[in-house]
């Protein structure tokens, strides 16, 4: 019997992360948030524990900016 979160978007997986592709915003519980060289964008509300993608299809993430406002 294979894993139960094989396939799914549980599952591990790896891309590629530019160093400038990476950015936190200054909230007590951090968001985290990066683009990948295939294109994609995620991000993180709690720190990192869970990651949606905010954007897919694009050129490859050079550089992630964030600014927190309110």
């Amino acid at each position: 019997m294979g894993s139960p979160h094989a396939g799914s978007a549980a599952a591990r997986f790896y891309v590629n992360v530019l160093r400038d592709a990476m950015a936190v915003d200054s909230l007590d519980q951090c968001g985290v948030y990066f683009g990948t060289t295939g294109g994609q964008v995620y991000a993180s509300n709690d720190a990192g524990d869970t990651w949606n993608a905010v954007v897919r299809n694009l050129p490859a993430v050079l550089s992630v900016e964030v600014q927190t406002l309110g």
